[in-house]
Formats: structure tokens, C-alpha cells, sequence
């Protein structure tokens, strides 16, 4: 069992436990509001939950058990594409229902145990269970995903994505029609203030940048080009919720269920078609290309008839 006492920061008066713990001990946000919930959060003597407030000069005693993170477990994914595979980099076209990397609470394949099951060797930088992975794609939604194989790949991908010099360009269809056809969407990212695995356009959240251009109006949706400037979790369905006009499908963000099933949504439509950087071995600018999968299709046929 670990244990740490100190003073609260004079910074981080006023915030809740579980983001304290986080930003002092280096925890997952989850992972910080695990121990709170078990009641091994004590200040001044007082125990307290995840929610609760740090209070300035007060003093913290905080106790915990070391977990191991979760284990890519090696998985036969042939539904995976691999779109390009050199000595440095694996680009890959990932179907939804797939994981980026194995998590605490997520039962499903993962892209590293489908990599592993089909004998690729990938990086070894990063976290032991994220080892490899520069981006990440919601498990619901498909498309590309460029995966580090070397160390150096990593190395300048990672700086790359956080330089915002990759382009990624993602498709979604968004009910009703955005006003104006297009436009930026510019509104920072937090935990969302009511609901554990939520986000939402929020004060005190990180940057958040979305630029949109309409390709199709349907009489019900609208399917768009999407470009991301940052990459903040769940940005594209966040910022277009925020809008009124979440992504079909999407019943997290407040999709209508009726239009998702006449369409034979079971998840959201949303599709990273194009993915562009500067290749870290050759140094020259590479882009790869996806297509919708049977899906996607299938609802865009729909909206079309």
C-alpha cells in the first residue's frame, strides 16, 4: 500500500478531489476517483469523496494500492485493414466495435491485440498497455489510425500530433443542418460536470478546435467534412452536440434513437477518412485514404432514397 501526506497546494484550492489527485499524483482521472470512492482520501482528518473540494492549507493523507494496468491480450482480427506497413509505421483502417489500446473496464479486441495476434512487433515507448500509439479513435468510431513500430516513429509522431501538424479529416453525418453550411467551432473540452464518461464544451476546459464544410444536405441530416485542429476525446461529437447537431447515431451525445434505428445505427456515424503527415523515416509528407464502411454506407443510401 502506497501513502502520501502533504499541504494543499495553494493552486489547487477549490478543486474537486479526483482532479487534484490527478494532477498531484500523476493518477488517471478514474483511477483518482477510485480511491476517493474507497475512502482513502483523508484531509484534516475528514474522509473524503471524489466530488468533495480541496480546502487551502488543509492537509492531505492519501493511501493507495499499485495497479497493474490492463494486458493486450492477442486477438484474430481480420477485419482489420492494414492500409500501409513499413519498418517504422503501421497505418491501419479500424472498424468500429475496436479499442485503441486495452483499458480498465473495456472487454472488447483492442488495435494492439489485433496487431499482436497477427505477429506485429510495434514500439515499445509509452505506458506498457498504450506502447506504440500516437492517437486514438473512440471505439465506435472507424477509420485510420497510424500506429509507431520504431522508437524514433514515435518519437516524431507523437511531437507531431501535439504540434498539430497531421491533418485529420473525418466524415460525419450530424442531424438537421448546421448554420452556417461551414464554419469553426472553437470551444474548450472538459469532463463533463454531471456524468463519468462524458464531455462537454466547458470553462475551464483544454482548447478545442473543429473546423466543418458541408458536402451533402439530406431532408433530416447533413454529411460533413471535418477537420481537426486539436485532438481532445470525443472533440468531433462534443462539438457538434454543442451545436444542437450531434452526430446520427450517437445517443450518447443526444442523437434521436428514432432516426438511428430507421437508419441501422448502432453507433455513431462518424469516419476518420484521411490521415496526413510527415513520414518519420523518409521524411517526406505521406496522406492515406479510407472508405466508408458497410454501415455508414448503408445509412447514407437510406438518407439518400
Amino acid at each position: 500500500m502506497e501513502h502520501r501526506s502533504f499541504p494543499v497546494p495553494d493552486g489547487l484550492a477549490g478543486e474537486r478531489i479526483d482532479a487534484a489527485l490527478a494532477k498531484m499524483l500523476g493518477f488517471s482521472r478514474s483511477f483518482a476517483a477510485e480511491i476517493a470512492s474507497s475512502g482513502d482520501v483523508v484531509m484534516d482528518g475528514r474522509t473524503l469523496g471524489k466530488s468533495d473540494r480541496l480546502t487551502a492549507g488543509g492537509w492531505l493523507e492519501v493511501s493507495w494500492q499499485e495497479k497493474r494496468g490492463p494486458e493486450i491480450v492477442p486477438v484474430d482480427l481480420p477485419e482489420l485493414g492494414i492500409v500501409h506497413d513499413d519498418d517504422e509505421i503501421v497505418v491501419i483502417d479500424k472498424p468500429a466495435g475496436v479499442a485503441a489500446h486495452p483499458s480498465l473496464g473495456w472487454q472488447g479486441p483492442t488495435v494492439l491485440g489485433a496487431l499482436a495476434g497477427a505477429g506485429y512487433r510495434i514500439a515499445t515507448s509509452g505506458p506498457p498497455e498504450r506502447q506504440g500509439i500516437v492517437h486514438r479513435l473512440d471505439a465506435g468510431t472507424s477509420g485510420l489510425m497510424v500506429v509507431a513500430k520504431s522508437e524514433r516513429a514515435y518519437s516524431d509522431l507523437k511531437r507531431a500530433f501535439k504540434e498539430r501538424e497531421v491533418e485529420k479529416i473525418y466524415h460525419a453525418v450530424v442531424q438537421g443542418h448546421p448554420d452556417p453550411f461551414a464554419g469553426t467551432i472553437d470551444g474548450p473540452i472538459g469532463r463533463h460536470p454531471g456524468h463519468e464518461w462524458k464531455f462537454a464544451v466547458t470553462r475551464d476546459g483544454k482548447p478545442s478546435v473543429t473546423h466543418y464544410e458541408t458536402l451533402e444536405a439530406f431532408p433530416y441530416a447533413t454529411l460533413l467534412e471535418i477537420q481537426l485542429e486539436t485532438g481532445r476525446t470525443h472533440q468531433i461529437r462534443v462539438h457538434m452536440a454543442a451545436q444542437r447537431h450531434p452526430c446520427v447515431g450517437d445517443g450518447m451525445y443526444g442523437a434521436d434513437p428514432t432516426l438511428s434505428a430507421r437508419l441501422g445505427l448502432t453507433r455513431q456515424w462518424l469516419h476518420a477518412m484521411r490521415l496526413g503527415f510527415r513520414h518519420p523515416g523518409s521524411g517526406e509528407r505521406v496522406t492515406y485514404s479510407s472508405r466508408y464502411p458497410a454501415d455508414l454506407q448503408h445509412a447514407l443510401d437510406v438518407l439518400d432514397a
